[in-house]
C-alpha cells in the first residue's frame, strides 16, 4: 500500500484537488507522494478489523460497509493494522 499526503495526519484539505501540509504551509496534492515526516492519520483501510472488498469500498468487523479512506480517529474498535 503506497501511503500519500492525505493519509498523513498533516494533511489539510481545502478542496478535493489540493491540500496544505500543516507543517510547511505548502500547497500539496492529496495523492502527492509522502515527505520523512509522515504520520499515519486513523483510517479504516489502516485499521486490523477492515476487510477490503473493492477498490474504494470493504467492511469493518464483517458487518458494517466502510470506505477505506474514511477517517477513524474517533471509533472505540480501531487497531492498527501495522503500526507507523
Amino acid at each position: 500500500m503506497n501511503l500519500t499526503c492525505k493519509d498523513c495526519k498533516f494533511y489539510l484539505p481545502v478542496d478535493v484537488f489540493k491540500g496544505i501540509c500543516k507543517l510547511t504551509k505548502n500547497k500539496i496534492n492529496p495523492d502527492d507522494a509522502i515527505c520523512d515526516q509522515v504520520e499515519k492519520i486513523a483510517k479504516c483501510k489502516f485499521c486490523s478489523k477492515f476487510t477490503p472488498e473493492h477498490e474504494y469500498l470493504g467492511k469493518c468487523m464483517d458487518t458494517t460497509l466502510a470506505y477505506p479512506d474514511m477517517i477513524a480517529s474517533k471509533c472505540a474498535d480501531f487497531e492498527w493494522y501495522r503500526k507507523n
